[in-house]
């Protein structure tokens, strides 16, 4: 899920300790009694408190403090503390897509956090730096995911699976009828097109020597972007996806014709697995395939992050409260609650988490996989790309004319907006 639109993973292995994990900062016993008494806010996202419900217990229980947890949807919550931060009633600390932390740094709504190198240490390189601003931390990883395939079992098997995009459009045009599909996914929107056109060598934003974005080079309407959006058009064009999934309502055709058992297999994410599974579908998860040239479909990790709000009265608590959320023990019992991938190193290989065929999923397709650009710049990449997209899907515009275009509009509204990038 596009984090900051809908909202956006990374787990390699490595070894680090649990008990070095579990253990935040400590505080020393002037500080625990100077917070004795507080009480501390925290945002958590919709129908996932249920995750953080022992480790609240648990936070109070050690430092005399209360901690009242709100859901609120975690995508808006940056919205919300815009009114909410300045005017006394905001969280301590909130939980947001890593795409915002750029935005809302630079809009003042963040504290920096002073963590020690082995906390940060403790979570995947992608999700970490998704935190990082100008070489400053602004937040801590508490989960991650990128997209993958869902194929529907009773009518594909794995072992027919289709290996590559490619072979995927061949498969479609023998099982697409105009009610029913073979593969599906939302190309019309940039958040899922990327997977392909940077398989070709298309990007967002090029790379400085020390991996910061350079907004001023833009990758979307390259050679390997134009190639990439040509493919995507095949698909369309060919009729073996439905006009219904193109634009806003798209996201809503896709999944309730696999839902109904009118899709073979169609790109989501993990957010799906549920209601998926409610619906009663025998469907599986797997790594998007690769691409002609061998290379493997992409896709943006999308990381979500525990924050602590620059109107917090209880700065130094808040930032203990956020570690300790988001350490091993308290990142794997959210995991068991809520299902959603930690970040954590350490816990990629962790039997609980590796039986699920989602997180193994998730695991596979971070490999292939880049962090969604966290710079204020990206908010201009988004809806030009995604109308740039529509106009290829529908035909009126060949790829090479409607990315071209795209990628003038995204740079105007960059030297526009911020400070002549």
């Amino acid at each position: 899920m596009k984090m900051a639109k809908k909202c956006s993973v990374f787990m390699l292995c490595a070894a680090v300790s649990l008990s070095l994990a579990a253990c935040g900062p400590k505080e020393s016993s002037s500080a625990k009694s100077s917070s004795k008494g507080s009480e501390l806010v925290v945002w958590e996202d919709k129908e996932k408190s249920i995750g953080i419900k022992d480790a609240v217990a648990a936070f109070e229980k050690e430092h005399d403090v209360k901690v009242k947890v709100v859901e609120k949807p975690y995508a808006k919550q940056i919205e919300d503390l815009r009114m909410d931060g300045p005017a006394g009633t905001g969280p301590d600390v909130l939980t947001m897509p890593g795409d915002q932390i750029g935005t809302a740094v630079t809009e003042g709504l963040l504290k920096e956090l002073h963590v020690k190198k082995d906390v940060q240490s403790l979570y995947t390189d992608a999700s970490i730096q998704s935190q990082m601003v100008d070489q400053k931390l602004y937040g801590l990883p508490k989960a991650v995911e990128t997209t993958v395939l869902f194929y529907n079992k009773d009518l594909i098997s794995e072992k027919e699976l289709p290996k590559t995009l490619e072979e995927w459009y061949d498969y479609s045009k023998k099982t697409a009828n105009g009610s029913k599909f073979g593969f599906l996914a939302l190309f019309d929107q940039i958040y899922y097109a990327e997977s392909v056109m940077s398989g070709y060598g298309g990007y967002i934003f090029g790379k400085a020597k020390d991996g910061s974005y350079t907004p001023s080079d833009i990758g979307i309407n390259n050679e390997g972007a134009v190639k990439g959006a040509a493919l995507i058009q095949k698909f369309y064009k060919d009729g073996l996806f439905p006009a219904g999934i193109i634009g806003e309502q798209g996201i809503n055709v896709l999944e309730s014709l696999f839902t109904e058992g009118k899709a073979a297999a169609i790109i989501s994410g993990p957010w799906n697995v549920e209601a998926f599974s409610k619906a009663g579908i025998n469907y599986g998860i797997t790594k998007l395939p690769k691409l002609e040239n061998g290379k493997n479909m992409s896709s943006f990790i999308g990381v979500k992050s525990y924050n602590v709000s620059a109107f917090s009265k209880n700065e130094e608590l808040a930032q203990e409260l956020a570690v300790f959320l988001a350490n091993e023990k308290n990142s794997k019992t959210r995991y068991e609650e809520t299902k959603e991938v930690p970040a954590v190193k350490s816990l990629a290989n962790d039997p609980a988490i590796m039986k699920s065929e989602a997180a193994r999923a998730v695991t596979e397709q971070s490999r292939f996989s880049e962090p969604t650009p966290n710079i204020p710049e990206m908010n201009e990449i988004w809806t030009p790309a995604d109308s740039a997209l529509q106009t290829v899907a529908t035909g009126k515009a060949d790829p090479k004319q409607a990315l071209d275009q795209a990628a003038e509009t995204a740079k105007g509204q960059i030297k526009a907006k911020h400070s002549g990038k």
